[in-house]
């Protein structure tokens, strides 16, 4: 445990609270914190992870813009909404490629001991920073999965302030399901 880390769970504290309350300031936390976390996450050898938080910080500047200027197919302008039953289908097929291509990715080329412990995440979290970017509610289910894992997989590798932001994050998942439902269109 060190400042360093500490300090990133702060910022990824921040960045979640304004995740939750739609405050476009999020993904520039997202951004620091992110690269924070690549050497977090290289040091305790969780590639994937550390690859992933490089994903992160790169794509944190589509999701601020996104929510920014995007705009939904019909125009309209970016807003919570839920998936369509393709769009259902087609998030279980990602999560079904995602997993096991970076598990075995990081199983045939990293000296990483949790390859598809650490392949689950980083796949299903490319899948959910998708979905969150795009203000789709169906986000807030998928991180919930990915942080219970992740809690798990943190404390085996001892990263304990990181258990200790997952476990928030976590809460937050729910937290974040419960105030974007309330947005949804009636």
């Amino acid at each position: 445990m060190d400042w360093f880390e500490l300090t990133a769970v702060a910022i990824a504290l921040a960045m979640v609270f304004c995740n939750v309350r739609e405050i476009h300031w999020g993904w520039p936390l997202a951004i620091v914190s992110s690269v924070m976390y690549v050497k977090v996450f290289a040091d305790a050898k969780l590639y994937g992870d550390a690859g992933l938080n490089v994903f992160y910080a790169a794509v944190g500047c589509w999701g601020w813009y996104q929510w920014l200027r995007g705009h939904r197919a019909d125009g309209s302008a970016l807003h919570v909404a839920k998936l369509s039953r393709r769009g259902l289908a087609l998030l279980v097929l990602a999560c079904a490629v995602a997993w096991p291509a970076t598990g075995w990715f990081l199983a045939t080329y990293t000296n990483t001991d949790v390859p598809w412990w650490d392949g689950f995440t980083t796949g299903l979290s490319v899948v959910a920073q998708f979905l969150l970017g795009r203000k789709f509610i169906e986000n807030w289910l998928l991180w919930a999965v990915v942080n219970t894992v992740s809690i798990a997989l943190y404390a085996y590798k001892g990263l304990y302030p990181t258990v200790g932001l997952y476990v928030v994050l976590l809460v937050m998942s729910f937290v974040g399901f419960a105030a974007w439902r309330a947005k949804l269109p009636r």
